[in-house]
């Protein structure tokens, strides 16, 4: 070895270098056939391993899946109830994991899938006698007392006239969104005039109203005195319109919002009545309601009272219009009375029970600002958007709408097709309507 190291040294530089390389090249072959033979020796496999809580997974896995075709929906009730019992105990202790298994069980139709996860989620907890107690004393209260099956706290949403007029709402929710984003305002406040002014209809003419509305769930349009789903009258539309523009207005949104109404034609009367009575597309109608709710407030919060935070007074507002908008420090909610299975309430109240009972928060949800400031102005294409929303559907006449008997041949509306609902809603009789 002594003798090679010697005679290395006596050879020149390059030779030197030469041999050296030659060298690292040797050792990184011997490296590469190494590695290979270990890997096909499979000497590089994980054999894995039994998990030591394998008996717990197995025993999580294994809870029996609930099959609702066996059971009452008293009893699936029940297991819910039980199911929220075990939650409330687990949030005293891990309120992390108490919010995900709540939100992931409002997206599942099985109560034991919440026992499924609370059981994986003690996987990791030592045994804890307070969390179990805390847990078995709910159970055992919730036991105590029987499963009701009382139907719906509200009394008006009790009724088979609240579910069509859900699925009549849920079809125009797309609308309904996009007019809360145009005018800045919650969508869910919006739905909360549309709600107490079609139960209004429905209640005034009943009998008549429920042929529509029950059969083919559709919104019912209002083409007299008051227009469209939500019965704005053309005086408070105009008053809209004004305030849209004028800087000095108590009322004025700001100036990304003025051009939000602008018209097509110079006939506005007949333009804007156009907008309010289209039976197929109802954006001009949330639009003028997301107006006046967004007036209104700013009109009050400059006043120096802040009622964003008061859809109550905001409904109440909306219904008896802005000639009775007057802001003071103790207002009181109500609008006209509207009777519903012989019980009284007021516009602002069912606008109110709406909008605090949950239904469609999936569609139309809660947000942290129920008004929003834009502050970048409408382009001539997001105007002339707006514009093409109107349907070519067929509308009474501007004053014509008012004589039942007026069928007039000539006028441009006669000869566009009939409404798809089958409705003919120039025969149908007016609907008195408190000022708005």
């Amino acid at each position: 070895m002594k003798k090679l190291w010697i005679e290395f040294k006596q050879r020149p530089w390059w030779r030197k270098t030469l041999n050296i390389v030659e060298l690292l090249f040797a050792l990184a072959g011997l490296g590469i056939i190494g590695a290979w033979g270990i890997f096909q020796l499979g000497l590089t496999n994980n054999a894995g391993a039994i998990d030591e809580n394998y008996r717990s997974l197995m025993s999580v896995s294994e809870i029996e899946d609930l099959k609702h075709a066996n059971m009452t929906q008293e009893e699936i009730d029940a297991a819910w109830a039980l199911r929220y019992g075990e939650l409330a105990a687990l949030a005293r202790y891990y309120p992390v994991n108490a919010r995900l298994i709540l939100s992931a069980a409002q997206h599942s139709n099985n109560p034991l899938v919440v026992d499924r996860m609370i059981a994986a989620a003690k996987l990791y907890m030592e045994k804890d006698k307070d969390l179990d107690n805390l847990a078995a004393n709910i159970t055992k209260l919730l036991n105590e007392v029987p499963q009701q099956q009382r139907g719906n706290v509200i009394p008006w949403m009790d009724g088979p006239e609240w579910p069509a007029l859900k699925e009549a709402i849920l079809r125009d929710s797309a609308l309904i969104n996009e007019a809360g984003r145009l005018t800045g305002v919650e969508p869910r406040l919006i739905v909360g005039c549309l709600v107490g002014e079609q139960i209004r209809l429905f209640n005034s003419k009943r009998e008549m109203f429920k042929r529509y509305l029950g059969p083919v769930k559709v919104l019912s349009v209002q083409s007299q005195f008051s227009y469209g789903v939500n019965g704005i009258k053309d005086f408070t539309a105009r008053a809209v319109e004004e305030h849209l523009k004028d800087p000095n207005s108590e009322y004025y949104m700001g100036p990304a919002y003025e051009h939000l109404l602008d018209f097509e034609t110079k006939d506005h009367t007949t333009e804007r009545y156009n907008r309010l009575v289209d039976y197929r597309n109802h954006l001009y109608s949330f639009i003028y309601t997301g107006c006046i709710l967004h007036q209104t407030m700013l009109q009050w919060r400059r006043a120096g009272y802040d009622i964003s935070d008061r859809p109550d007074l905001l409904f109440t507002l909306f219904n008896v219009g802005f000639s009775q908008s007057e802001p003071k420090p103790d207002p009181k909610a109500g609008g006209s009375h509207i009777e519903v299975g012989g019980r009284i309430y007021t516009f602002g109240g069912i606008g109110f029970d709406f909008y605090y009972s949950g239904e469609m928060a999936d569609v139309f949800p809660f947000q942290l600002e129920r008004f929003a400031s834009n502050n970048k102005s409408l382009t001539e294409e997001d105007v002339d958007r707006i514009q093409q929303n109107m349907s070519d559907c067929r509308r009474p006449p501007r004053g014509l709408e008012y004589k039942k008997d007026s069928t007039p041949a000539t006028t441009d509306d006669a000869t566009e097709e009939p409404d798809p609902f089958g409705i003919d809603h120039e025969t149908t009789p007016s609907m008195e309507h408190t000022v708005q």
